[in-house]
């Protein structure tokens, strides 16, 4: 019996200093994090809700206004990955508001990212989520009609509950972030959604999947869902992967063709998704733009709606 004491003991004291270490670990992680995130933002929000949210803001070299789109972390909170592909959407024509939300803490280590979702309950997030729309709605190269609302894990699961809560929102677009499958949740929307999963991804099984592509149906919202047989969670990572092609070069040319059909609207033959663009410019002779738009416009009307 000693013997199994002394384990019993020895065993309890392990757990105890794993788990200081752990905390200890947090902490060090929450003080470091001030600092990245200064690195990583350019705008501080005003907050009735709480404290002034800090966002990094892209914009068009063109003067507004011009359709907005708020980019939501994933569950590290705000990083370079997300101000990369701020950056290549503003390219595209868009102002960009990627907002931190988890007030002042960003990592790279899981059990940290863990505690962030668990110490942000999701009426705080949401709160301080309706301040990040209200101020973008406000601003004056913004157009404020044409707002849409998109993340990657965390952020994508945050846009579709917040989604649901504000009809004013133009559109949504789910990247592998937990959905709101309740029709009547979900007749809230006041534009289209647009859903991207990883045919792989364990956290999201398909069946979640499709039923938040029948409840979608259900509540009549105009949408599309898109499996990327094969890809695991978080398979659309940085501009680098998406540069690169294959499925993640393909889901951000789709989101790209959405938000252009959703917020744009284009007529010229621009609405054409990107990797159809750069295909149809390989093709025309150098010099000649007028040919390179003819042959869009052919393909424009030549492809099947999406």
């Amino acid at each position: 019996m000693h013997w199994l004491k002394r384990i019993l003991l020895g065993l309890g004291g392990v757990l105890l200093a794993l788990m200081a270490l752990l905390v200890g670990s947090v902490l060090v992680d929450t003080l470091l994090s001030h600092g990245r995130l200064d690195a990583l933002t350019n705008m501080r929000i005003p907050n009735p809700n709480g404290p002034e949210i800090r966002a990094y803001v892209a914009r068009p070299s063109a003067p507004g206004p011009h359709p907005t789109v708020i980019m939501i972390h994933e569950f590290w909170g705000l990083k370079p990955e997300i101000l990369g592909k701020a950056d290549a959407l503003a390219q595209e024509g868009y102002i960009v508001v990627a907002p931190d939300l988890f007030r002042g803490i960003t990592t790279s280590w899981i059990p940290r990212a863990i505690f962030n979702v668990i110490s942000n309950p999701p009426a705080q997030v949401d709160g301080d989520l309706d301040a990040v729309y209200r101020w973008a709605a406000s601003q004056p190269d913004v157009q404020a009609d044409r707002i849409a609302l998109m993340g990657f894990c965390f952020g994508g699961g945050t846009s579709i509950r917040y989604a649901v809560t504000n009809p004013s929102v133009a559109a949504t677009i789910v990247f592998y972030g937990t959905p709101v499958t309740d029709p009547e949740r979900l007749k809230g929307l006041g534009g289209p959604v647009l859903g991207i999963f990883g045919g792989a991804d364990a956290s999201i099984p398909i069946g979640i999947v499709n039923a938040f592509q029948e409840g979608l149906k259900a509540a009549g919202v105009p949408h599309q869902i898109t499996v990327y047989d094969s890809q695991p969670h978080a398979f659309v990572t940085d501009m680098e992967a998406i540069r690169r092609g294959g499925a993640p070069g393909q889901a951000w040319d789709e989101f790209v063709y959405f938000l252009e059909q959703t917020l744009k609207r284009a007529s010229n033959g621009s609405s054409l998704p990107g990797y159809v663009r750069r295909i149809a410019l390989d093709c025309v002779v150098p010099g000649k733009p007028e040919d390179a738009l003819h042959v869009v416009n052919h393909l424009h009307a030549w492809l099947p709606n999406r």
